[in-house]
């Protein structure tokens, strides 16, 4: 329902633009309904995948139009039509760091039906992570996620990989597939694979179709909860001494193992 109300609170373009743009853009990184996006190459991907956007503002438009014709040519007018010029001042209080690449934007995020998700009968594995510590982690899985062409991602734990700094290293990719939040784990008909040190020698496994895969976290791994309800463990291969990789890393050795033996 929290999303539904915030939904009804800028329905009302107009509205929404009475206030201070200082008050818009931090009101609309605490509304569930919204995600503020940081920099050229987020809003760049967001806009490519077919993101609503419900402002967008830079300090110096010749420079956006540069960045456009360079990294995003068939976007130009998508992109440069949809942007208002701030003055330099003003674009530096809208943020906790201003964007290198000088423009952020204010997004409707969208909807995502778990369910509809874990149930669809596709063979692309879905991405789990479980409690992820980190923002930075969460948008560089996600980046991996859709680079391989999983069906989604699914995040439990307290941080929301639609976070600005998430989408900064997802490089708006949140918005190229279904990525959504889950209190708990997801109950679903599809096998779950758990990636952790005791399990079966990545090379020769082979992921089941519709697999659900699941990632801890750096430290502590994946939970005895999950691992207990595992239908299958992998492992990584890495060298001696070695403890541990990156979490977006794991995520993406495993789905190109996935994907590479399509």
């Amino acid at each position: 329902m929290a999303a539904t109300k915030a939904n009804h609170r800028y329905s009302n373009k107009e509205n929404m633009n009475q206030k201070p743009i200082e008050d818009r853009f931090y009101n609309a990184r605490n509304d569930p309904s919204l995600v503020v996006i940081e920099g050229f190459h987020p809003l760049k991907h967001a806009i490519r995948f077919g993101a609503e956007l419900v402002e967008a503002v830079s300090p110096d438009l010749s420079e956006l139009a540069v960045l456009l014709a360079e990294y995003a040519p068939d976007l130009g007018d998508d992109i440069i039509g949809q942007v208002s010029a701030v003055d330099d001042d003003v674009f530096e209080r809208l943020g906790p760091v201003k964007p290198p690449t000088g423009v952020m934007a204010i997004a409707r995020r969208p909807v995502v039906d778990l369910a509809g998700l874990l149930d669809d009968p596709a063979p692309a594995p879905v991405v789990l992570l479980e409690n992820p510590r980190n923002l930075f982690n969460i948008g560089a899985a996600v980046r991996a996620a859709a680079a391989a062409g999983a069906a989604g991602l699914v995040n439990t734990g307290n941080l929301d990989p639609w976070k600005p700094a998430a989408l900064t290293s997802g490089v708006g990719l949140q918005f190229a597939l279904p990525v959504a939040n889950s209190e708990d784990l997801p109950l679903c008909g599809r096998p779950l694979v758990a990636v952790d040190l005791g399990g079966y020698a990545l090379p020769d496994f082979h992921i089941p179709d519709r697999a659900l895969l699941a990632f801890g976290t750096e430290r502590q791994g994946l939970s005895e909860e999950l691992l207990g309800v595992a239908d299958h463990r992998v492992s990584i291969p890495m060298e001696n001494g070695v403890s541990s990789l990156n979490l977006a890393t794991s995520v993406a050795v495993i789905l190109y193992h996935w994907k590479l033996r399509q």
